[in-house]
């Protein structure tokens, strides 16, 4: 078995798709409509796949703070540099529980938790 993907119903998927880009790095795959009023988009390579879905029906997006998507940067102060740039707020950290990790939390713009984390070797 391998993971595919994470799926996450947004509210506006062309600004969901902006920050998935410009802040993450992740590339659009592919994005296409779904049926009406229903736009599907895919962004990232590899391993790192999520799948956006915005429905005009509803739009309304639940997302809760017991679950986060991590994705790893070279840089954590360069992140946090580009998130200030950006004009996100940093939810919590930068925080390093150990010696090899640290990481901070922001939130895109439908309030999914997003971790940064560089891994120190």
């Amino acid at each position: 078995m391998r993971f595919c993907w994470s799926t996450l119903n947004v509210k506006n998927l062309e600004e969901s798709i902006k920050f998935y880009t410009d802040v993450i790095g992740l590339e659009v795959v592919s994005k296409f409509n779904a049926g009406p009023g229903v736009e599907i988009a895919f962004l990232g390579k590899g391993e790192t796949k999520i799948e956006l879905i915005c429905d005009d029906v509803s739009r309304d997006t639940v997302v809760g703070n017991d679950i986060s998507w991590g994705f790893e940067v070279e840089s954590l102060d360069k992140a946090l540099v580009l998130v200030k740039e950006k004009d996100i707020n940093v939810d919590s950290g930068p925080t390093q529980p150990n010696p090899h990790v640290r990481y901070f939390f922001i939130k895109d713009p439908n309030d999914m938790r997003i971790q940064l984390v560089e891994n120190i070797t």
